[in-house]
């Protein structure tokens, strides 16, 4: 199981798929649980699939990840071949600065600039850049060249290599939510006690669009959201500022700032875990959001939980989770599937 997660969660991770852009993540999934399930695509872009059971519930579960990452999107072409950029989700400028990118379908490479230290007047010395000093520089020596290989509206995304480190971590960019997806396709290719509905959703990065339009169509009573969630288990952050820990398996939370999860299901985690010898830990910290936002009001109300990898330096090129979080989030996430089913 070890190999082929990380194997499954590499292929996926090095696929570029920033938000509004995702056929290509799309295309892989489907190609993965294509005569596992049934399936079909929403105009929106989300994949909706039935994985059949050994039995078929009361009540309808939903098991949710999204397919997009973090990136940015050209906006001008300057005269001089350099190209505008804006973010598209949540990256901070100091993280995209002096990154290596890929542009556009063709995945042109290219820099992240700048303006240079010494061109820098005091008070820009004092501030982190932001977006609008920041440019894609992919060699181009005019806008008429450039012109040939990029376009307005491209997504850019960051060049990324996925690397096996230390004890058993691995970093990559788009884990951010990639290991979810990795995750229901391992399910999907599992024999499942219990009928059940997986979205691999779009947009969740700028604004849980996906999800919303997925969990329209499907209208499940639970829900089970798979994500990957800030840890800051770094040495000069105080405890409680850590929010979770690697190493200490998936972490469940109480709440955020978009859901209050449901009670039932969050002790029913907890459980689960317990009974299974399954690691498990909660947020320290009210922090942070993901598609349950969206999905626990749609129609007349979904009950919702969230499962996530704990992971560190997310929304950059290099997010590093721990395996074993991975696995135990996987084990979790299966006997939830049973232990919802039965509720």
């Amino acid at each position: 199981m070890v190999i082929t997660m990380i194997n499954l969660l590499k292929e996926l991770c090095l696929i570029n798929g920033v938000s509004g852009d995702e056929a290509r993540v799309r295309e892989y999934i489907c190609k993965k649980i294509s005569g596992k399930c049934d399936y079909q695509t929403d105009p929106l872009g989300n994949i909706i699939a039935f994985k059949k059971g050994r039995k078929t519930p009361a009540k309808k579960l939903m098991i949710s990840a999204h397919m997009d990452e973090v990136g940015m999107i050209v906006t001008s072409i300057k005269a001089d071949g350099t190209m505008t950029i804006a973010s598209v989700g949540g990256v901070d400028a100091r993280v995209a600065a002096g990154r290596s990118v890929t542009v556009g379908d063709n995945g042109i490479s290219g820099v992240i600039g700048t303006k240079a230290v010494h061109n820098l007047s005091d008070d820009e010395k004092k501030k982190a850049p932001d977006f609008d000093r920041l440019y894609v520089d992919i060699g181009a020596e005019s806008r008429d060249e450039a012109e040939k290989y990029v376009s307005l509206g491209d997504r850019v995304c960051f060049a990324s290599e996925f690397i096996e480190f230390g004890s058993g971590f691995v970093k990559c960019k788009a884990i951010d939510d990639r290991f979810g997806c990795a995750v229901m396709i391992k399910l999907i290719e599992s024999e499942l006690e219990y009928d059940c509905w997986f979205t691999f959703v779009v947009q969740e990065e700028v604004g849980l669009r996906g999800a919303k339009t997925a969990a329209y169509t499907v209208n499940p009573d639970f829900a089970l959201v798979l994500e990957a969630t800030t840890a800051a288990d770094i040495p000069m952050a105080a405890d409680e500022k850590k929010c979770c820990i690697l190493g200490k398996g998936p972490v469940v939370s109480h709440m955020d700032r978009s859901t209050v999860y449901d009670k039932e299901m969050y002790l029913l985690s907890k459980k689960i875990a317990a009974e299974n010898n399954i690691s498990w830990q909660t947020k320290t910290m009210v922090a942070g959001g993901n598609d349950s936002g969206a999905i626990h009001i749609t129609n007349s109300g979904v009950r919702t939980l969230a499962i996530s990898v704990p992971c560190r330096y997310l929304h950059s090129p290099s997010c590093v989770i721990k395996m074993s979080d991975a696995l135990e989030s996987y084990k979790l996430a299966e006997k939830m599937i049973t232990g919802i089913c039965e509720l």
